[in-house]
């Protein structure tokens, strides 16, 4: 195998038996452990989330996760919950490469936009591949148990 073979990225969705392996990167992110990560995935599964990994050198060195959302306010859109590239190398093009997949996959399914909500230091990697802010700001209100 030559040099630029061994440095080829794949990118692909995760099977349920490899969520396990995405943990590392996505705690990077997401600060929960392996346990929740497998319980919280395995719920949103059940509503079409699927996780999409970047593999280098048979490493995941990057992790999305996406779903499929229809809403009156939007339509049917693909919707990025999470995007991680392992601190150790980000600015490889793993980013970029999970995000051309998700565009990719919403215009498979007859999608015509993706939206995601990005931490603020994130919004200049979001800006150059080409997306917005969003007009309508996003709001909450955490309930008491």
């Amino acid at each position: 195998m030559n040099k630029q073979s061994q440095n080829m990225l794949e990118v692909r969705r995760l099977s349920p038996a490899e969520w396990r392996d995405a943990h590392p990167v996505i705690a990077q992110l997401r600060p929960l452990d392996e346990a929740e990560f497998l319980q919280r995935v395995r719920r949103q599964s059940h509503s079409g989330y699927e996780l999409v990994a970047a593999i280098q050198d048979g490493k995941i060195i990057g992790v999305l996760g996406m779903r499929p959302v229809h809403t009156l306010a939007r339509g049917a859109h693909l919707h990025v919950d999470d995007l991680v590239v392992d601190a150790a190398v980000r600015g490889s093009g793993a980013g970029r490469a999970l995000m051309q997949y998700a565009e990719t996959d919403a215009r498979a399914r007859g999608m015509t936009a993706v939206f995601l909500d990005a931490r603020p230091d994130a919004i200049p990697f979001y800006e150059r591949e080409h997306y917005a802010l969003h007009p309508a700001p996003s709001m909450k209100k955490v309930l008491a148990a």
